[in-house]
């Protein structure tokens, strides 16, 4: 073609034509092979190519892929929420079905408010979240987000939800140490509310592990319980934000299980289809369902394509086959093998600030003195470059944001598809290994620091 029609990322790049991709591996038209170390965009769970899955959505393609959700249910639809049910904790029992992660917080953030107009309290409308956050970038799910680098063309229409620090034991912003810190930055929350008001706050949403706007930022011991005892002591819900870690990236179907804590409102998208078919979710506890059925009975939110039999069948196949094959009990283990394989070559590497992250959703960040954690400075694009470098290599790493400001740090994902197995996890530290090394010769300034 003498020129592109399709609106990429970044317009003037030229992008390889992908062919096709067979379980941890891609392929281009070239014939170029990558390592898909980062699922995408930390969504293709169970790999590519998977024949059960094709299997499925056959089948469904040749009886309906589409129906309007007012005029019809479906069984792919039916048997899904109810898979979803039975494998999630407490009473998160009510699945709204939706097309992307963005639609899947915005989604439950409406039902977070509509449950207080239920309840006769229609002022508590603010929905409280972090800095260094990002849950989508609809408006709604863009105004909970506190990711300055994607909000900041938006402002004039965005709300001031993000209000408190994330738990970012790396670079506490109280400068305190896990084992003595008192959970600052969950205490913080109480004192935000209080600040604000808890009539006019619905609900606090948080990524269990946060992800592209903070590298796997992973909070200390206690953090959750202390979330979720200050938002009942307050009145208000507390929405988890599962996009990213939910059905079995951490090891668990919900990375908050591995806290002990049950929140009201769950998003879920990426892995619930593993990029088979766009799907998400907002899961919905019999708490929050309660007055909603008993008022309106109904949800005010829908999209044309909510809950159709295509995308149905195809997550449903996705569960199927996690359980099947019992993917999920070997997750927490190739985690801590990978996470011991790549902390054994930091030393190796003085520009690797901090390996940290749970399962198989590490983050790897970079710093320019690992003594004071300097940043690289801006203008040398340090995670644009490493991600272009393992492409290059044939790695596939997925770019985040870091620092306290979410802003000026640098951090990469590794999130290879659940299935990988220990020597294709030693296959991709290898090509990380090439990655750096190139990186340390031909991006690290001499002087290294800020400018």
């Amino acid at each position: 073609m003498d020129r592109t029609y399709l609106i990429k990322p970044a317009l003037d790049e030229e992008y390889p034509v992908i062919d096709f991709g067979k379980g941890v591996y891609l392929y281009d038209m070239e014939g170029k092979k990558y390592l898909d170390g980062a699922s995408g965009a930390v969504t293709a769970n169970i790999g590519h190519g998977v024949e059960e899955i094709i299997q499925a959505m056959k089948k469904q393609a040749g009886q309906v892929s589409f129906v309007y959700r007012s005029q019809f249910t479906s069984r792919p639809a039916e048997e899904l929420a109810e898979k979803i049910a039975m494998a999630m904790p407490g009473d998160l029992n009510w699945s709204f079905f939706v097309n992307s992660g963005s639609e899947a917080t915005e989604t439950a953030m409406k039902i977070a408010i509509q449950y207080w107009q239920e309840k006769g309290r229609s002022m508590k409308t603010k929905i409280l979240s972090r800095w260094v956050s990002y849950h989508g970038i609809t408006l709604g799910a863009l105004s909970m987000s506190g990711h300055p680098g994607r909000r900041s063309r938006f402002i004039p229409l965005l709300a001031d939800f993000p209000v408190i620090s994330p738990p970012y034991c790396y670079r506490c912003p109280f400068n305190k140490e896990p084992s003595s810190c008192g959970l600052e930055c969950a205490e913080e929350l109480d004192l935000a509310i209080r600040r604000i008001g808890a009539d006019s706050i619905a609900a606090f949403i948080a990524e269990p592990v946060v992800g592209a706007s903070g590298g796997a930022i992973t909070p200390p011991k206690g953090y959750y319980k202390a979330i979720r005892r200050i938002c009942d002591e307050h009145g208000i819900l507390f929405i988890a934000d599962e996009v990213m870690t939910g059905f079995g990236r951490t090891g668990k179907m919900l990375a908050l299980e591995h806290w002990e804590v049950t929140p009201d409102i769950v998003s879920l998208g990426k892995g619930m289809g593993a990029g088979y078919a766009p799907i998400a979710a907002a899961l919905v506890s019999e708490k929050v369902m309660l007055p909603i059925r008993n008022g309106s009975g109904t949800i005010m939110s829908g999209h044309t394509l909510s809950a159709n039999p295509q995308s149905c069948a195809a997550a449903l196949a996705v569960m199927e086959y996690l359980e099947k094959n019992k993917v999920l009990s070997r997750v927490e283990e190739n985690g801590v093998y990978l996470r011991n394989l790549l902390e054994k070559m930091k030393a190796s590497y003085p520009f690797i600030g901090n390996i940290r992250g749970m399962g198989l959703l590490l983050g790897v960040e970079f710093v320019a003195d690992p003594a004071t954690k300097t940043s690289f400075p801006r203008s040398l694009n340090f995670t644009g470059s490493i991600v272009k470098l393992a492409q290059e290599a044939g790695l596939l790493l997925y770019p985040a944001a870091a620092g306290l400001d979410g802003v000026s740090g640098d951090a990469v994902i590794l999130s290879p598809p659940l299935t990988i197995n220990k020597r294709e996890l030693e296959e991709l530290v290898r090509l990380f290994r090439r990655v750096l090394d190139k990186a340390g010769r031909e991006l690290v300034p001499q002087n290294g620091g800020e400018e």
